[in-house]
């Protein structure tokens, strides 16, 4: 007998200073107690991992310390495996008077109630507990790997602003380096050489790729970093809040946005420069 609960499915000096640096740019706490590597294809890392994609790296002792907890309200033993999946959140079935749990990494370290409501769920199939397990997965959607591997080379680094940089200070500044899976990249140039353009969509966010797109019209030397920044800030919004209904910027987003520290001067910023943008190829 098996049960399971899914998720619905969902529209990153010194050599040893700079290997800390990248180390907390790339490898996000997907919980307290565990990480992700990302795909080395795509980011570079200061240390030697499988190129086969992204690995998730646990704390033993919490992993035990969860399995203990299904043990004792299980009465049986319990083999406890934490994965990455995509969808399959939370999984059990008995095996020959064991219990086989599996569970996905951003359980590790979860509020008590959430861990509670995780063993009522998986022990009793409790409804109540599964409502709170639902509401904590949407809320740390972002910390369910891409659903869908970036096909093409990455452009990081630009004429005249390093892409890969700007995010990863934005990631640390704004974020405690929880965003390290998060790629970014120079877009394609759109703009027909023989049309104005009217309308310019300066960054997006792609949740199935776990990749931000920026528009190469920024990248001049005229176009501030911290502007750049904002843009990166905002796409990394959209990474953490997960769209409403009829709406890609809830008030949740449009809330946490203001704590640009630049918010005002970037608005402004680009209101002051959006015609020379439109001209840029």
């Amino acid at each position: 007998m098996a049960a399971e609960l899914r998720l619905p499915w969902l529209a990153a000096s010194t050599a040893r200073t700079r290997a800390k640096r990248l180390g907390r740019a790339v490898a996000p706490r997907m919980a307290p107690a565990a990480v992700r590597i990302p795909d080395p294809r795509h980011t570079p890392v200061p240390f030697d991992f499988s190129a086969l994609g992204p690995q998730i790296f646990i704390h033993e002792g919490a992993r035990q310390a969860l399995e203990r907890r299904f043990e004792l309200a299980f009465g049986v033993p319990v083999k406890l495996a934490v994965t990455d999946n995509l969808r399959r959140m939370v999984s059990h079935q008995r095996v020959r008077g064991t219990r086989r749990v599996r569970v996905h990494m951003m359980f590790l370290g979860a509020p008590e109630r959430v861990r509670q409501a995780l063993v009522e769920y998986v022990v009793r199939g409790d409804r109540r507990a599964s409502t709170v397990l639902g509401n904590f997965i949407t809320d740390n959607g972002h910390r369910i790997r891409a659903s869908r591997p970036v096909t093409g080379p990455l452009r990081t680094q630009g004429q005249s602003h390093d892409l890969a940089d700007v995010l990863a200070q934005v990631n640390a500044e704004y974020f405690a380096g929880a965003m390290g899976d998060v790629l970014v990249t120079w877009g394609r140039r759109t703009r027909p050489r023989d049309k104005a353009r009217t309308t310019i969509k300066l960054g997006s966010y792609s949740a199935t790729e776990r990749l931000i797109r920026v528009h190469p019209a920024l990248d001049r030397d005229w176009v501030p970093r911290y502007f750049l920044s904002y843009i990166v800030f905002h796409e990394l919004l959209h990474h953490v809040i997960q769209p409403v209904p009829g709406s890609l910027h809830p008030p949740a987003l449009l809330r946490r946005e203001r704590e640009f520290k630049h918010y005002e001067r970037a608005l402004a910023w680009e209101q002051k420069h959006i015609a020379r943008l439109l001209r840029s190829r």
